[in-house]
Formats: C-alpha cells, structure tokens, sequence
C-alpha cells in the first residue's frame, strides 16, 4: 500500500488543469525549466515530492535565527494539511488561492493541502497585492500581514483566510472587524509544518454557520490548537508541542505563552527578547501592543547594556527623522507601567528584515549600536 503522500487527490486541479500525482514529474520540470523565478522553489519541491525518499528538506524562515535546513517526513505534510482541512471543512473540488513564496513551509503546504485535499488551485506570483486585477472568488487562501492590508477593496472575493509569517498588528485587527471574510490568525513554524494553532480574529459569520465546540471557543488573545495537538509550559514558561501527527517528537519553542485551557493559549512574547531592566522582566511584544495605538510608522522596542539597570529599555522607530513629541505621548499612555516607559526613544532610516520581509530585531539593534 502506497504512503498517502504518493497519492494525488482526483479533484485537485493547477490553473484549471487537473494533475495526477504521475503528471508531477511534467509539471515540475516546466516549472523549473519554462516557469517564472517564483515557480522554480514550487518545481524543485515537486521534484523532491515524488522522489522515493520518504523526507523531504524545508528551509527555516530565519524569524529567530539564521536560516536553515530541517528534515521533514512527508507524510506529516499529508497528516498538517489534512488537520487543516477538518479544521475548516474545506471540502473536494473547492477553490484556493496560492499567493506566497515557494521557499518556505508555508507556500508549500498550499500547494500540498490542494493536491490531498483536491481543491482547484490557482497560483499566483506573490506580490503584496495578490488579488489586484482579478474578479474570481476563493473558498481558502492564506496570506502575510501585508497581503492582507493592501487586499482590502478585494477581500469579498475570499471566504476563508489565514494570515502568518508574522503577527498581525493590532490596528490590522481593527481594519478586518467588519469584512465578512472569516479571518484567523495562525501559530506555527517549519518545524510544526506550518500552522498547529489558529486564532479568529474578526467577527465575519462566513465559516461560522456550524461552528464546533473547538472552533467556537476561540477569542481575541487565544489560539485554539487543532485536533491531536496537545500544549504545556517548560520551566521558561515557553510553549512546549506535542503533536505525533507532524513531529515524533515534542517541540521544545522560545515563546512565552500563558495556558488557557488543553486546547487554548495565549501568546505573549519571545523569551528570546525578554529584558530584564532592573529585575523587572519585559516581554517587548506586550509592550509594543500597547504602543501600537499611537505609532504609525514601524518600530521595536529593545534592551540595551546599562551600567544602573543591566538593561535599559529602549524604542527603535523606522523614521527619517526624530519626533519630540512623541515621548509625551507614551507618557500619557494609561496602559503602560511606568517601567514599560522606554528610557530613550532612537530612530532609523531603514530597519534591516528577514529574508522574507520580517524585522530582524537582532541585526537592527547591531547595526543601530555598531556591533
């Protein structure tokens, strides 16, 4: 009996053609061959797909690190993609939209979920306005943050959408309250394959007609795990995985979490950033959170080596130049702590980003401090 990986579902269809698991090997070489760069990452994959190696490599984002190279079983791409589908009944011979980079996990398991799912996809290169110029509607698609916020005027045409890659800022949240895309925030990484959390973060009623007691659960700070995933804490208060359908073994992951439930979460933070500023522990991200209401442009906030405090807070804002107001109008926030007040408020012409469009927190503070 073959792997379900070998197996292509007879619905799944590429721009309107139908592909069978043994057109794969046609459909790759014209990609590689004939197709446009960002096809090529999507024909080598394919390649690699129906060799006869049961792993296949997938290349990390490099969000928190350097990039690299992990190994992944096949069939736990079959198993994320099929939890996916029950997650959203995503049903065969439904339409989906592929609008993300073939280099990471995330553009990958579009395309995996279609050919197992057998949903009729269409692929799109991935520019930061993917549906401008078309009039065509989609029952699933997944997009980054900035997809989304320059997708408004086109969003009806979408009835699902997953948002990852990086957290959605909290005004983005406000913009979707009242579109009737059913929107979700995802949590994941390479090494989860993709998504193994998601999180409802607009009020549309488009997926919610026969709403589960999982699916019904879900709220504003809380990700809700998807079925045969089960969460706990390390001694860091980091989120710890396990999820035997897609990792044999448990995910160790540097993010700070507060447990809500077996199945609900909330994320806080990256124990990686934490900084400790005179014993007292801040997680940036929560303190960004709140700032968000009155910053427009890009920012960070950081530690900095202090002889006093061991760290000092420090607010990093993507500017041309300084604005003196603006410390008064942290000050005035009512939600910060008064030691969640940055010492001194610096800005950058340029912050330095990921390979795939994120801030590199750590490579910004080096090039602002030199080092």
């Amino acid at each position: 009996m073959h792997p379900t990986y070998k197996r292509v579902h007879p619905n799944f269809k590429l721009n309107g053609v139908a592909v069978s698991f043994h057109d794969l090997d046609e459909v790759s070489y014209s990609l590689i061959k004939e197709g446009h760069p960002h096809e090529w990452d999507f024909g080598d994959f394919l390649l690699n797909w129906i060799d006869k190696e049961p792993t296949i490599q997938v290349k990390t984002s490099g969000s928190t690190g350097t990039p690299k190279m992990i190994v992944l079983q096949k069939q736990q791409l079959v198993n994320s993609a099929l939890a996916t589908g029950k997650f959203f009944k995503l049903e065969a011979g439904g339409s989906a939209l592929l609008c993300l980079s073939g280099t990471y996990i995330a553009g990958k398991m579009m395309l995996v979920r279609a050919m197992i799912l057998g949903l009729e996809l269409d692929w799109v290169e991935p520019t930061a306005t993917p549906l401008l110029g078309s009039d065509k509607t989609y029952d699933f698609c997944a997009m980054v943050p900035l997809q989304l916020e320059n997708s408004f005027g086109h969003l009806n045409q979408i009835k699902t959408l997953i948002v990852g890659g990086a957290p959605m800022s909290q005004s983005l949240k406000e913009k979707v309250q009242l579109l009737k895309t059913g929107i979700y925030e995802t949590y994941g990484m390479t090494e989860t394959i993709s998504h193994i959390a998601l999180k409802k973060v607009n009020q549309a009623d488009a997926v919610d007609s026969n709403l589960s007691v999982r699916r019904a659960s879900l709220v504003e700070n809380n990700f809700s795990v998807l079925p045969n995933v089960s969460i706990t804490i390390d001694e860091r208060d980091c989120l710890v995985i396990q999820a035997p359908d897609i990792n044999s073994e448990p995910v160790v992951t540097n993010d700070i979490v507060k447990i809500m439930s077996e199945t609900e979460f909330e994320w806080l933070g990256r124990y990686d950033n934490v900084i400790n500023s005179g014993g007292v522990k801040l997680i940036p991200e929560q303190i960004e959170l709140k700032l968000a209401s009155i910053l427009k442009s890009r920012f960070i906030v950081a530690g900095i080596p202090d002889e006093k405090l061991g760290q000092k807070l420090i607010l990093i804002v993507e500017e041309n130049k300084e604005n003196n107001e603006l410390l008064e109008k942290i000050k005035s926030l009512e939600s910060l702590e008064k030691y969640e007040i940055p010492k001194d408020i610096l800005f950058m012409k340029n912050f330095i980003e990921t390979e795939n469009g994120k801030i590199s927190r750590i490579k910004t503070l080096q090039q602002f401090l030199n080092i």
